[in-house]
Parts: C-alpha cells; structure tokens; sequence
C-alpha cells in the first residue's frame, strides 16, 4: 500500500444486488476509486435513478458496455451480470490488460461441458476459462494472487464449502454421506422481478426449490472432488426462507472415526482457518445465526456431533450479498493486489 493513488475500478451490471453491494463496498475501501458503471438495459440512466439513496455519494451514469472505453478507465473490473453474459465480455477486458472478477456462473468451472450442462450455454471462451481461478480465498489464496482471471463462487457454495472443507481435505468423514441443507432470503435470487418473491408470496411459508437440480450443485461438488481426491456426488437442497439477506447451510456427514467428539472437531476447524480472519468458529454448544452477519464479510460455523448417528453437523452462515457475493469478489482483489484480505471491507455485521 501507500500509493499515490487509487486503482481505478468499474462495475459491470451495477444495478443488481451484487451491484450495488460492490458500489457501497469499493466506496469504502482505501485503495480502489469507483470510475466506471456499465450496464445495457440501464445505460444513460443516473445511478442515483435506480438507487437514489445514494445520489449524496455516487455522482456516475450507466454507460453502455464498450471493452476498449473499459479498458482505458480501468485497471479491474467487476462483471455482476446474468449468468452467459460475462463469457463474451471478460476475454476481451482481459485481452486489454485488467484484471476481472466475475460474479456469475461463467467461470468458475473447470470443466466447461459441465457448466453447459446445467446452464445451458456452448462456451467458445476453452483458453480464458482455463486461466481461470476458483474465488474461495480460504481454500485457493495462493491461486488468486497469480491470476487476473477470478470465477467468484455462489452463496450457496460458499457457505457449504466452508463447512465441508476440513471434513474433506482432513479424510474425517465417509464424502459420499455428506448432505447440504441450505436456507437463503429471498435476495438471493437477484433484483429481477419473479412472483414467487413477491411478500404476499415469500412471506410466512418456507418453501424448497430447484430440489435434486440447483445450478450450485455441481459447483459444490467440483469442490468437493477437489478436496476429496477423488470424483464426487453430494446432496444438495436449498430452501427459501422470508428474510431478505443470509444463508444458512446445515451440512451432515458420517464420520469415519466414531471416536472423535465436538472438542475434538472444533480444534481441527480452528487450525485448519488459522489464517483466515475472515471465518469463525463458534464456541462449543453455540450455533450461528444469519443476523449475526449482515452487512460483513464474515462466516460463522458452529459444530456438534451426534455419536447416536455417528455423524458430524456443521452450521454455517453468510451474508449472501457480502461473502457470498460482493465482499468476497473484494477479498479476492486485495489477494490479488498482494494488499491484506480484510482491507477495505466490514468486519462487523449491522445487529439486530
């Protein structure tokens, strides 16, 4: 640090959630300067149109996408658009020299028949999708600080990743039993208008979705095989609970050694996140709540054992706009400029 002065930053899609989380985030943050918004459907508009509560602080239009304008106004940027979007746009910025960070699905498969499959788009970008690098700073840091290409993962994925990750690269548990119950608000969806997140519609129901055919799914489990050494298949579900922002994913697996208890768990979690500040592990018998994390970079995990089922329960909670989304895709640029991981973004959530 101690430059003469800030790197410039642009958004792409900044009229999203993510968006929009990415503009209060890099207007704190010491060392970027926001000079760029892009978006199509919005391009001409005054950001302070679509969100005029912050008209005091962002003085900027939505411009129309142009790489090559991008390029000479930017050093990074920031792609928060619809999944199938940000494939024809990031080898282009990338061409020109800036670092990316894309928020959406587009890159953070390895193997892009896989992401075809479940996405539904033919991919014509194979060398800059393989340049690629998966944004889960506490499991691939020393990737993200050589790349300029970061694929940053779902909120789903987050959350779940974080609780399996020791069970997995520890051998600690059976793969194959792992089961993911995840419950989200209703930002997780996005800002596009759908009845089912309607108030009348979301509100006092809980409800499960895409059951046994989330497109998080085979992100998690890319990872997962990953971790494990070897190919595998997890249970996914996710629910939608009547809250705005926060995730909670519950994981459940069997545990290969009936002999380890709670303590025994919570001192593996602990070493295992030493250097990460930005994961907590939570006290025996105390479990996480969503709130606590609102509006910080923060993931909390509580831990138990039930020695009846010989299974190991992690609880795991984010806020999806922050870890799960904007906040982390920031974590990974401060990697990626060799700057401190927590510069610049919340390390307390707003409570209650």
């Amino acid at each position: 640090m101690g430059n003469f002065r800030r790197v410039p930053v642009g958004i792409i899609g900044a009229s999203g959630y993510g968006g929009v989380q990415l503009v209060r985030l890099l207007l704190n943050h010491p060392e970027l300067e926001l000079v760029y918004l892009g978006g199509e459907s919005s391009a001409g508009k005054s950001f302070s149109d679509i969100y005029p509560h912050l008209a005091h602080v962002v003085n900027l239009k939505v411009e129309a996408v142009k790489p090559e304008v991008i390029a000479r106004r930017c050093e990074v940027v920031f792609l928060s658009l619809p999944n199938g979007l940000a494939c024809e746009i990031a080898p282009k910025l990338l061409e020109y020299g800036c670092k990316v960070l894309d928020l959406s699905a587009d890159y953070r498969f390895s193997n892009l028949k896989t992401y075809s499959n479940w996405y539904g788009k033919q991919r014509q970008d194979i060398e800059t999708a393989n340049t690629a690098i998966y944004g889960l700073p506490e499991l691939y840091r020393d990737r993200i600080s050589d790349t300029q290409l970061v694929g940053c993962p779902g909120s789903y994925p987050t959350a779940s990743l974080l609780a399996l990750s020791p069970l997995l690269k520890q051998g600690l548990i059976v793969p194959e039993s792992a089961i993911i119950d995840g419950k989200g608000g209703t930002s997780t969806s996005g800002r596009q208008p759908e009845t089912h997140l309607l108030l009348s519609e979301a509100d006092n129901t809980v409800g499960a979705f895409n059951v046994a055919r989330h497109r998080h799914t085979p992100e998690i489990e890319q990872i997962c095989s990953d971790l494990a050494g070897h190919e595998l298949t997890v249970q996914f579900t996710a629910h939608l609970i009547p809250m705005v922002r926060g995730i909670l994913a519950t994981v459940y697996a069997t545990l290969r050694d009936p002999g380890l208890v709670r303590d025994d768990l919570i001192t593996i979690y602990k070493a295992f996140y030493r250097h990460s500040s930005w994961v907590k592990i939570c006290e025996p018998g105390i479990y996480p709540q969503t709130k606590w994390t609102h509006g910080s970079n923060l993931c909390y995990l509580g831990i138990e054992v039930d020695p009846r089922t010989r299974r190991v329960i992690v609880m795991s909670a984010i806020d999806n706009l922050i870890k799960g989304q904007s906040g982390q895709a920031i974590q990974c640029l401060n990697i990626m400029m060799g700057w401190d991981e927590m510069l610049g973004l919340p390390k307390l959530g707003f409570y209650p």
